[in-house]
């Protein structure tokens, strides 16, 4: 069946207000009390995001430098949606609470999908924040990323364990959750929440896989609004590190208040 997006948009445009401003000055007194120790704390994730950056040239897809963590905020969207999910080990949860309390990144899937830019690119993706939060404490302990599947007929928890071992490179890092509904009554309902839209192909042998859907991944953040909603085209590892620490430094500041 397939899913409309209503009235909403399909995505935030990387260029959102304030992304574009020129950069304050990263010049301060070298002075050792409580207020500098503060700002150099909070401006620790953005010299982290700067240099994965540095790291992560620009390429054919994404040719721009991103910008820096915490030089521009992300609206709030709409709240993220629950529904009642199966995780990889075959346990009961609640989408609510893989979308509370940390930084997360959601993304819908299907494990049979050969799509270049659909499923495995999206899953790449994940993989490459993952294992750079491997090395960074930050990330590991304030992110959690989410595979959600739409093909629970198939995506069994079995299969979503299996398929987390195949694709995930680090065993550490942050938390990485795999899960699906629990029921297909139940998968619809938090499709049509968050605008996923999926259909069956004509042809259910087709090498791209059997569904066909757009690429939709979701930026939440730790009171479980959506602040980004990343496509195909805006998917930058880059642009997800920066804005996921954005959300980390707005935390930080809402929690020194």
């Amino acid at each position: 069946m397939v899913r409309s997006f209503g009235g909403g948009t399909t995505s935030v445009s990387s260029k959102m207000p304030g992304r574009d401003r020129a950069r304050p000055s990263n010049c301060f007194v070298l002075s050792f009390d409580r207020p500098f120790i503060v700002a150099f704390t909070l401006f620790l994730p953005v010299l982290a995001a700067i240099s994965f950056a540095a790291e992560s040239p620009r390429d054919s897809d994404y040719d721009y430098d991103p910008p820096a963590a915490g030089s521009y905020s992300l609206p709030v969207i709409k709240p993220a949606a629950d529904g009642a999910l199966l995780d990889s080990n075959n346990k009961s949860v609640s989408l609510r609470d893989l979308t509370h309390g940390r930084v997360t990144v959601l993304s819908f899937i299907y494990t049979r999908c050969a799509a270049p830019k659909a499923c495995p690119y999206a899953t790449g993706v994940l993989n490459q924040i993952h294992d750079l939060s491997v090395d960074d404490k930050t990330l590991a302990k304030s992110m959690r990323l989410v595979s959600l599947s739409f093909d629970p007929e198939y995506d069994t928890p079995q299969r979503l364990a299996e398929h987390s071992e195949n694709v995930r490179d680090q065993k550490s890092g942050c938390e990485w959750s795999f899960a699906t509904a629990k029921s297909r009554a139940e998968l619809e309902t938090i499709l049509a929440a968050y605008d996923q839209a999926v259909d069956k192909r004509t042809n259910p042998a087709d090498p791209q896989g059997p569904l066909y859907h757009t690429l939709r991944v979701f930026l939440i953040d730790p009171e479980g609004r959506i602040r980004n909603i990343y496509s195909s085209g805006t998917l930058d590892p880059r642009l997800v590190v920066a804005d996921v620490k954005t959300l980390l430094l707005e935390d930080a500041r809402v929690s020194k208040q």
